[in-house]
């Protein structure tokens, strides 16, 4: 299986050069996650998830065969007991901060707590700075946030929480006061593509089938429908014209236990 490694993994490999990877925690695994992760030198990898779905997605997708003491385990982060007493020489936090809410929301503040015990040299936090509802006043920027907002609506009206992204600055003062020392950082322009907008108006138009087995009005479905069909169209023109959609930033912060 050929691995596209991403430049945000490509820069933590940066920072970390010269380190040894030792037994590595994936604190928020998904496919890309421990993909990569399969092509560095670890002595063992342990992968967290709290979905069920991307667990079976990260299995059927790893590249090669695990080890016996590499682990994918099915977990909450708000579970005390969980992987209590260990310890890691590298943790990743790839995108982990904005998924929290939609399984332990408003905990978000006590995530670099509840991970401190755990690390025994380098933490990664990977992450996306936040666009909605605060959006660039410009035809893509505007485009990006009406996205975003189309794919949170329907995920509240199919009684699910959308994700919430924290802004780099933010993980940088609870690091700190979860007694870490910020190494460095590095943000990241990103160019979305044709598969961003599918991928965003697909999620869409699963959870508008599930309306009306929650007491939704036909009509509300109907109509949320035409508006997937329109951004859809709005979206491919805008592609096209700037040749992708370029907007927003990802981050990597790198840091250590004081």
């Amino acid at each position: 299986m050929s691995i596209k490694i991403s430049a945000l993994f490509k820069y933590v490999e940066h920072l970390h050069q010269g380190r040894p990877w030792g037994d590595l925690l994936d604190a928020g695994t998904g496919v890309k996650s421990l993909q990569w992760i399969s092509t560095l030198e670890t002595k063992s990898w342990t992968a967290i998830t709290a979905s069920e779905t991307m667990a079976k997605s990260s299995r059927e997708n790893f590249p090669g065969t695990m080890r016996d003491n590499d682990r994918l385990v099915i977990g909450n982060w708000v579970d005390e007991k969980m992987l209590e007493g260990e310890q890691f020489d590298t943790v990743l936090v790839d995108y982990l901060i904005g998924a929290i809410d939609g399984f332990a929301p408003y905990w978000q503040d006590l995530v670099f707590e509840r991970l401190k015990p755990l690390v025994r040299d380098r933490i990664y936090v990977i992450g996306l700075e936040p666009y909605v509802p605060i959006v660039v006043q410009d035809e893509v920027g505007l485009f990006i946030g009406d996205l975003g907002r189309l794919r949170d609506s329907c995920l509240l009206l199919a009684r699910e929480r959308p994700y919430r992204e924290y802004p780099s600055d933010w993980v940088v003062r609870h690091l700190q006061r979860a007694g870490f020392r910020v190494v460095e950082g590095k943000r990241f322009p990103i160019r979305f593509g044709q598969s961003f907008v599918d991928s965003q108006l697909h999620m869409c138009r699963q959870r508008i089938g599930r309306f009306q087995e929650h007491g939704m009005n036909a009509d509300v479905a109907s109509a949320m429908l035409q508006q997937v069909d329109a951004m859809a169209e709005r979206g491919a023109k805008l592609i096209e014209k700037h040749q992708g959609l370029p907007f927003g930033q990802d981050y990597v912060i790198a840091a250590e236990p004081v």
